[in-house]
C-alpha cells in the first residue's frame, strides 16, 4: 500500500504552544486554513506504510531548500534562514485561519523545541527530550520516545530541562538527551536504533539541550553549562553506525598536556595559564547553533561564555 493523498499543504497551518492551566501538559495547537486540498488519514501514516526508505527519498536539505515543501531541519536549511518558499498563506487569507487540533505534549515544563515536518508527519521534542511524531492532518499521535532521563539531574541545566529539536536523516530522528547522549530513534516505529554518551566528564555539569544537525552523513551535538565550569566541544558521530567520527573543543584545556589539535595550541596562547582556566573547564560551549555552507565545507558555531566569566582571569599576561 503507498500513501495515495498529496502531501499536505504545510503552509495552510501555524503552529503555536499553549500551556493549559487546567491540565498537566503542554499542548500544540494548529491553525489551519480553510482552502487545504487534501487530507490522508492517520492509517496512512502508520508504520506499516511510511518506511525507512520513503523518508530516506524526502530529506535532501539542499533539495528542499529549493521548494521548502518540507520542514527538515532546524532553521529549515544548511544555512539556517528560516525563510519558507510557501506563499498559500498571504495577507488576503490570514484570517480564514481556524483551530484545527490541539496535542498535548504531557509537560509542564519547558518548550522551546522547532518542530520538523516531512510529508505531513511532525516531529517535535518536548522537555525531558521526550520525542513526538504526529500526524499534522489528524492530530494523532504516531509515536513517543522518552530517553528516560533521571530526574534527579535537573538542577544541571541553567534554564529549565528543555530541548530545542531533532534532526531527521535517512528513516532515523537524532535527539539529544538532557543528561548527554545522542540518540538515534527509527522514525517509523519510534524504536532506539544507538545511543552514545556524549560527555566526557559527568562530574561536571554538562547538559544537552541544543537540536543536532546532520552534515554529510555526520550526526553533530554540542552541549551546555558554560555558566557551570565545563569545557565545551562538538562531536560529530557516524549517522548510520553511532561511531564517534571527530570531536573538536571549543578552548584549550590543561597546558600540561598535549593539546589536541592545532587551534587550541594557537588557543592556549591567548588564555593565561596563571588563572588555572582549565579547573573551571573554560567554558565556550556550543549549546545549540550552528550553519554549514556546504560549497566551502565550512561550520559555524555560535558558543557560549568563557569560564571564569571574568575575562581578565582568562587573559594572557604575555
Amino acid at each position: 500500500m503507498k500513501l495515495a493523498a498529496r502531501r499536505y499543504c504545510y503552509a495552510q497551518f501555524v503552529t503555536r504552544f499553549m500551556h493549559k492551566l487546567n491540565i498537566a501538559g503542554f499542548a500544540i495547537a494548529i491553525l489551519a486554513a480553510i482552502c487545504c486540498r487534501t487530507n490522508a488519514s492517520a492509517e496512512e501514516v502508520s508504520g506499516q506504510v511510511l518506511s525507512p526508505q520513503r523518508i530516506q527519498s524526502i530529506t535532501s536539505i539542499i533539495a528542499n531548500a529549493k521548494i521548502t515543501n518540507d520542514w527538515l531541519s532546524y532553521g529549515l536549511d544548511y544555512s539556517e534562514t528560516r525563510f519558507s518558499k510557501l506563499n498559500e498563506i498571504n495577507a488576503g487569507n490570514v484570517k480564514n485561519l481556524g483551530l484545527k487540533w490541539t496535542y498535548n505534549l504531557e509537560s509542564v515544563r519547558g518548550v522551546e523545541a522547532t518542530p520538523l515536518i516531512v510529508d505531513g508527519i511532525m516531529y517535535v521534542s518536548a522537555s525531558w527530550s521526550v520525542v513526538h511524531a504526529i500526524d499534522v492532518r489528524t492530530g494523532k499521535r504516531i509515536w513517543t520516545y522518552d530517553p528516560q532521563v533521571p530526574r534527579a539531574g535537573g538542577y544541571k541545566g541553567c534554564c529549565d530541562v528543555v530541548n530545542r529539536g531533532v534532526a531527521l536523516y535517512k528513516g532515523k530522528v537524532f535527539v539529544g538527551s538532557y543528561d548527554g547522549r545522542l540518540v538515534a530513534i527509527d522514525a517509523v516505529t519510534g524504536k532506539k536504533v544507538w545511543e552514545k554518551d556524549t560527555i566526557i566528564d559527568h562530574s561536571h555539569s554538562y547538559t544537552v539541550t541544543g537540536a543536532p544537525r546532520v552534515v554529510k552523513g555526520k550526526v553533530l551535538i554540542g552541549n551546555g553549562g558554560a555558566e557551570f565550569g565545563v569545557r565545551g566541544y562538538i562531536t560529530a558521530y557516524d549517522a548510520e553506525t553511532g561511531g564517534q567520527a571527530w570531536r573538536w573543543f571549543v578552548v584549550p584545556g590543561d597546558p600540561s598536556k598535549p593539546y589536541e589539535d592545532a587551534s587550541m595550541e594557537a588557543a592556549a596562547k591567548t588564555w593565561d595559564p596563571a588563572g588555572k582556566y582549565w579547573i573551571n573547564g573554560g567554558g565556550g560551549t556550543p549549546w545549540d547553533t550552528m550553519a554549514d555552507d556546504p560549497d566551502l565545507n565550512l561550520l559555524y558555531v555560535g558558543t557560549g561564555n568563557g569560564a571564569p566569566w571574568n575575562r581578565k582571569l582568562r587573559r594572557s599576561s604575555r
